[in-house]
């Protein structure tokens, strides 16, 4: 029983110290993206970074210094609403993003002077080391405490989408305070490509699919996607013909993108009259799919 206790503990040590690498890479490539891409082509960060480039543009205060300031009422309120250990993990998130970030602006390094491909690399590379962050259930601070908050009242929107809505209102207002829209439309750039990447990487590629199958040779169908080499899952949903009234069994089963060709071969060979429809799923949570119990 002692041996399983101190398995048990030392497996939780291993789990946070994973987490906590995690959270330090993720904070080195988001740092990456925005001070050799971003910052300096003036395409604007958003969230509490955005702002923090504003105040610079007429200060020269350092961004990260700033950023940290900023980001003390939005952790009070974190600790309330998501408990402690979300605390630190974001406090560690937004301290290190915010090092990283002043550390990289010593070197002097500019990777790009063309604003696109600024937007563009740098986007991916800042929406990536985010959702390394986010993907362990910390964040960098600022608005995505925010985000994470509303999606809290709005489960059904995705983390990256409130990220971007957040950043077009600061995108808009560095606009118009510095009458830099030129930049501000780079930034709109930047900020979509974040975002998607954003969602990327916490929810994956969508390559899960929805089939409906209505064919007179139903069970025959039903065996081969079940035992045969496919071995899914199958619903069957009770239908009638609106014109003919006669009854019918839908089939309805998720697979993967990949298995689709696969299926459509077995409905030709049982019946090649069978109608078969396909509809992409968003995300997909059960046995053979994502695991319910994570969280993102």
């Amino acid at each position: 029983m002692e041996s399983i206790t101190k398995q048990t503990e030392k497996n939780l040590v291993l789990r946070r110290l994973l987490k906590y690498l995690t959270i330090v890479v993720g904070s080195a490539i988001y740092a990456v993206g925005f001070q050799f891409f971003m910052f300096p082509n003036s395409i604007v960060s958003g969230g509490i970074v955005g702002i923090s480039m504003i105040i610079n543009h007429f200060t020269n205060w350092p961004v990260g210094v700033m950023t940290i300031i900023m980001n003390i009422p939005l952790f009070a309120v974190a600790w309330r609403y998501f408990g402690l250990d979300f605390l630190i993990g974001s406090l560690v998130g937004m301290a290190l993003s915010s090092a990283f970030v002043d550390l990289f602006a010593l070197t002097g390094i500019v990777l790009t002077n063309d604003p696109m491909l600024a937007s563009i690399i740098g986007g991916v590379i800042k929406g990536f080391g985010l959702g390394i962050v986010y993907i362990v259930g910390a964040t960098t601070g600022g608005v995505d405490i925010v985000a994470k908050f509303l999606r809290r009242k709005n489960p059904h929107i995705n983390f990256g989408t409130l990220i971007l809505i957040i950043d077009a209102v600061i995108i808009a207002a560095y606009a118009v305070i510095l009458n830099k829209y030129e930049s501000a439309m780079y930034s709109v750039i930047a900020m979509f490509v974040v975002s998607k990447v954003i969602d990327l990487v916490l929810y994956g590629i969508d390559n899960s699919c929805i089939c409906y199958i209505i064919s007179e040779k139903s069970q025959e169908l039903i065996d081969n996607i079940i035992s045969g080499t496919m071995h899914r899952g199958v619903t069957i949903l009770n239908g009638e013909g609106a014109y003919s009234h006669q009854q019918k069994q839908v089939i309805m089963c998720v697979i993967k993108r990949t298995q689709i060709a696969e299926l459509r071969k077995l409905i030709r060979i049982v019946d090649e009259r069978a109608f078969f429809i396909v509809t992409d799923a968003k995300n997909v949570f059960g046995n053979g799919f994502e695991n319910i119990a994570e969280v993102k």
